[in-house]
């Protein structure tokens, strides 16, 4: 790659690219890695939305205990990257504290935590991008429920593992591929009482408090484990919705 005042710089290339390049941009991680990301203009057009079986439609329920729980009563367990780090990472943190500011064993330090904290990201955003591809693949409209994660990182003794989950990006991967792929995502009201209602029957608990994972329905007696309950309801709303916009 040719840059202004510089000679020809090697890269490593992490896909071809296929189309004319429009603007070229150059970051530097705090680990000191660099890298230049390529806006091509392809000329492709995204495809028109597909018609949807309604047996293709998946309810999504995103937690804590289970990463996400599905409307066909899936469980799939997420990472906890920073939580497996953590240790390594005080300990490194701890090195960097104890340098002298200013000086080269403390950018040396600094790198190290850096990294850290890249390596963190990494497998986040990796088993993300392979969990909601498989999601789009499988499915023609996934229903999810909108959160309030900005409040919901305000309860101190979920905040760390609400971070360290990534629901927003997650949402957003399983937003763009379905786009690119004429798949259909629906997104239903947060206060929804999702997880409190028996789809059975309707009935709707006045209370359920979080440490309660699984519960009976006191009026028609069905069993329910609490998330995947929730992406059963997460599910019908969305159809109720498809339904109302004539889709």
């Amino acid at each position: 790659v040719s840059f202004p005042g510089l000679k020809n710089v090697e890269v490593r290339l992490h896909r071809s690219i296929d189309g004319k390049i429009g603007t070229t941009t150059i970051s530097k991680t705090k680990s000191g890695k660099y890298y230049v990301s390529f806006q091509v203009d392809d000329g492709l057009e995204l495809p028109l939305t597909k018609p949807i079986s309604m047996d293709k439609v998946l309810g999504v329920d995103v937690g804590l205990k289970s990463y996400i729980s599905t409307s066909d009563g899936t469980k799939i367990d997420g990472l906890q990257p920073l939580r497996e780090s953590e240790t390594r990472l005080k300990v490194l943190q701890r090195r960097m504290d104890r340098k002298q500011k200013g000086s080269k064993n403390r950018d040396k330090a600094r790198i190290k935590v850096a990294r850290i904290h890249e390596k963190i990201a990494n497998k986040r955003v990796d088993f993300q991008h392979k969990l909601s591809r498989q999601l789009v693949d499988d499915h023609d409209a996934i229903v999810l429920e909108s959160l309030n994660i900005k409040g919901m990182v305000k309860n101190h003794h979920l905040a760390k593992s609400i971070s360290d989950a990534g629901w927003s990006e997650f949402m957003r991967q399983i937003k763009y591929k379905a786009d690119w792929a004429g798949k259909t995502v629906v997104q239903i009201g947060r206060w929804e009482p999702s997880s409190k209602t028996c789809h059975s029957c309707g009935y709707k608990l006045d209370e359920l408090t979080l440490d309660v994972r699984e519960w009976t329905c006191p009026r028609c007696g069905t069993a329910h484990d609490r998330d995947i309950n929730a992406a059963i309801n997460i599910k019908a709303l969305g159809i109720e919705q498809l339904n109302t916009e004539g889709i």
